[in-house]
């Protein structure tokens, strides 16, 4: 991932030191407890216990060879002498390699859980605070019926606890290793050196492994992080949408100094949230990858290997990067309840027309003949640009049915909001009712 969307704590996660630093603590952790099953003598133990690679060194190295892994253990040696020759003792490169890279994964998992509990934080703030700022709720972009501004968030807020859940089982699901030799038969290395090693490294033991730890871990780790992505394209999305000049319901913070166009001074832009959308669509197509990786020959190739530098990594700092985005954008999110409440107006009483035709109904009207009346104002209403509610008061043949008192009791959008808190409630934003 390129500097301008790495965090600094997901970059170190992902760096090379970090990288050949849990390499060598694989290695020193497998010659621990070949020590502790007798084979390494204490004496040599004491000496690789000092160990260091040599980066420059192994860069020299890997010109020769083309393989990090020797080029690494070569670099190590070279310092420490005969003592060396315990190192990486009846493994293949995988047993270092897979289970450094599952402490990798748990690292990198704990910082977006972090992370998504800030998010959750955030929107249970916003949502609490505008639990009964009425607005319009739009489907196919159209008004429908009025809500309340913090009901989307709730629904936001239950769908990131949802979403917390998935990466907790995620990550669980990575924190394997496998010291289990060339071919997962333990032929070279015994199940007793990989149950100590795995305990030590704080990692469970893969129960039965080939040659690799099975990349449908992998996957459903990526693909956490791709749906994840996907509700946060989702709420970055509607964010967006309630900024268009027209609607103009919300704005994300916009600092002082900052300009939102080169030619237009006077613009200001969602480009956070629509940064959210962009980012989301890398890690969705990485998702894709992860998947085709599960599928290798035998006991493995190395077709994943390569994908993997690249989908790891960058799907965990894109991840990290626009939950930290999304994060900012709620907690200083302007909010213009007063437009809220203009385009709620802006139908002129149109969105009454369901309770209107079922009050009619209840009056004892055909339901076809209380739907001509509805229909008929609301026609005259978008095409005469009037106000539903007044051309029924003055529409006789509605009057007959219903008082004008009785239309004001329809006309009232607070029907429409009654049970917000009961949703609160339900979901844990506010406290449950105590049975009386």
């Amino acid at each position: 991932m390129i500097d301008r969307y790495s965090r600094p704590a997901m970059k170190q996660v992902w760096s090379d030191e970090n990288k050949y630093r849990k390499w060598l603590d694989v290695e020193l952790a497998v010659a621990h407890a070949w020590a502790e099953e007798g084979v390494i003598p204490r004496e040599d133990m004491a000496r690789l216990g000092k160990a260091e690679y040599n980066h420059q060194r192994m860069m020299e190295i890997f010109e020769t060879t083309r393989h990090d892994v020797t080029a690494f253990l070569t670099s190590i040696t070279e310092g420490i002498g005969p003592e060396g020759r315990w190192l990486h003792l009846g493994m293949t490169s995988s047993d270092m390699l897979d289970t450094a890279q599952a402490l990798q994964m748990v690292e990198a998992g704990n910082l977006l859980l972090q992370e998504v509990d800030g998010a959750i934080e955030a929107l249970a703030t916003q949502a609490v605070a505008h639990k009964d700022t009425i607005m319009m709720g739009r489907t196919h972009g159209v008004h429908a019926e009025p809500m309340t501004f913090g009901l989307k968030l709730a629904l936001w807020w239950d769908e990131m606890r949802r979403q917390r859940e998935r990466l907790a089982s995620a990550v669980e699901s990575v924190r394997y290793g496998k010291i289990s030799g060339a071919v997962g038969t333990h032929a070279t290395i015994p199940p007793s050196v990989e149950d100590r090693v795995c305990r030590q490294l704080g990692l469970e033991v893969a129960p039965v492994s080939n040659q690799v730890i099975q990349r449908d871990r992998y996957a459903h780790f990526v693909t956490t992080l791709a749906l994840i992505a996907a509700s946060l394209e989702k709420f970055a999305t509607e964010i967006r949408g309630m900024q268009r000049t027209e609607v103009h319901e919300l704005e994300e913070p916009f600092g002082s100094g900052q300009t939102g166009s080169s030619s237009m001074p006077h613009k200001r832009n969602p480009e956070l949230a629509e940064r959210i959308c962009g980012l989301a669509r890398l890690i969705r197509g990485h998702s894709v990858t992860a998947l085709e990786n599960v599928a290798l020959w035998g006991e493995r190739d190395i077709s994943h290997s390569s994908a993997e530098r690249i989908i790891l990594p960058d799907s965990c700092l894109g991840l990290d990067y626009i939950l930290s985005i999304f994060t900012r954008i709620v907690r200083d999110l302007r909010v213009f309840p007063d437009r809220m409440w203009a385009n709620v107006e802006s139908s002129r009483g149109l969105i009454f027309s369901q309770q209107t035709l079922l009050a009619l109904v209840d009056r004892g009207m055909a339901r076809e003949d209380a739907y001509k009346i509805v229909q008929r104002n609301s026609m005259r209403a978008w095409d005469e640009n009037g106000d539903f509610r007044d051309l029924l008061k003055a529409d006789g043949e509605a009057l007959a049915h219903l008082s004008t008192g009785e239309m004001d009791q329809i006309f009232d959008y607070s029907y429409y909001t009654r049970y917000v808190d009961d949703t609160f409630q339900r979901i844990g934003l506010l406290p449950a009712k105590v049975a009386v």
